[in-house]
């Protein structure tokens, strides 16, 4: 692992692997770099990769003076890209990683990034004023809040529920058998400081990067699970119709994480994407 410190004393933690041209993997909330290894090894046979684990992620304990915000990430990106010295750097983000690109693009422009990958993220997380694709296609302000009110009451079990009680009715039997998958992530959850995940949860769920769309002016490449926890198809179409260059790809069978799904897809539809 390298480390940086962000420009407010933060001290952000970073694995790079491999060599050839720069690849910056995001992860989603709650999560950190580690959900990236499996695809790793290969990625890392054609690209410098670079996959952090965000502000406020990882066991890192918060020693800046800003909160882990998806505002302060999309400045930490861009402080990253700094750092290494990475020029216009390819970018997958998936889920919160999606929406830290945006926020990277929303203050600084796309122009700091060659190519974007968004993995299975709408730009709107609530629902609302005749917008259903956000979570479930029905996570209202009420709703939010409520969600908000649990997690500090019981955050593992609370995250848990959020994957099970959505579009994908495997995760709901995983969940309800109690599963070893989610037996071995609730004890992960659990060891984790919730007060810098909540804070983070409840900056991302009311932002809007729809208007944003239409502004990026470099390739993008779309993700989505066609079982996805929490959008679908309609989410990544709406997308490819907004952006000025995009394709879209849809895994079936797959859930709100296609690039573990479909590993081998995933590899192949990327590099092909960022060799073009």
């Amino acid at each position: 692992m390298h480390s940086f410190l962000s420009d407010d004393g933060e001290r952000l933690f970073v694995a790079v692997a491999g060599s050839g041209p720069p690849l910056i993997m995001l992860h989603e909330w709650a999560a950190d770099h580690s959900v990236w290894q499996p695809l790793v090894e290969r990625l890392s046979a054609r690209f410098k990769v670079y996959y952090w684990d965000a502000r406020g992620h990882g066991g890192h304990p918060c020693q800046g003076r800003e909160p882990p915000t998806i505002q302060r990430m999309g400045r930490d990106l861009a402080l990253m890209i700094d750092h290494f010295g990475l020029g216009r750097p390819a970018v997958v983000g998936h889920s919160m990683g999606a929406l830290t690109t945006w926020e990277f693009a929303q203050q600084f422009g796309s122009g700091g990034i060659g190519r974007l990958c968004i993995i299975d993220q709408s730009p709107r997380l609530m629902t609302g004023e005749g917008w259903d694709l956000g979570i479930y296609g029905d996570f209202s302000a009420d709703h939010s809040r409520e969600f908000s009110h649990h997690l500090r009451r019981d955050f593992a079990e609370t995250v848990l529920q959020l994957i099970a009680h959505g579009r994908n009715l495997r995760a709901r039997r995983l969940y309800e058998q109690n599963s070893l998958g989610f037996q071995r992530l609730r004890e992960k959850l659990t060891r984790l400081d919730p007060v810098p995940l909540i804070t983070c949860w409840e900056s991302l769920v009311v932002r809007d990067y729809r208007a944003l769309q239409a502004s990026i002016r470099i390739p993008v490449l779309l993700i989505f699970g066609a079982e996805s926890n929490y959008y679908g198809t309609r989410t990544g179409e709406y997308l490819r119709d907004l952006l000025f260059d995009a394709r879209l790809r849809v895994y079936e069978a797959a859930d709100h994480s296609p690039y573990l799904a479909q590993r081998d897809r995933f590899v192949a539809d990327l590099t092909a994407f960022l060799d073009e």
